[in-house]
């Protein structure tokens, strides 16, 4: 069973970040440019909130405008759900399912390590039930295996 450290050290660790005090604006910019959906945002080197494509998708449903000028703190989820670096990437999914969330900041000992996203789970539990289904056949069919 892969691990979230496990998958940072396939996919990178890299977290873009934004501040709260930064524009809504300059946040869409950065997913753009990063191509990314969500990015943390952090004040003096602690993580304070996240904001994703969604927040700001549902912002616009909600007001009707879209306050391009507004802080980022207006629009982050504050009460962020994250993950250690130890946990399983089948946890990871539970609780993005049980928290309707895309995106798990990693926090090892109160410092973010990584972010991972929904489909970095499914890719890599893809991959790892793949990789069981050719391992098993290769069994099955006695390929690989001495006789």
């Amino acid at each position: 069973m892969i691990t979230v450290s496990g998958l940072l050290q396939i996919k990178g660790n890299a977290v873009w970040t934004v501040s709260s005090d930064a524009t809504i604006l300059d946040a869409l910019r950065c997913l753009k440019e990063k191509d990314v959906g969500a990015l943390v945002v952090v004040d003096a080197d602690q993580m304070v909130g996240i904001i994703s494509e969604r927040d700001f998708v549902r912002s616009i449903a909600e007001t009707g405008n879209c306050l391009i000028d507004a802080p980022v703190r207006n629009l982050m989820t504050q009460d962020v759900i994250t993950v250690a670096p130890d946990q399983t990437i089948e946890a990871c999914m539970q609780l993005m399912t049980a928290h309707k969330v895309r995106h798990l900041p990693v926090m090892h000992e109160d410092h973010l390590v990584g972010l991972i996203s929904i489909g970095d789970v499914v890719k890599e539990i893809i991959s790892s039930k793949e990789s069981l289904i050719d391992n098993l056949e290769n069994y099955i069919t006695g390929r690989g295996y001495g006789h």
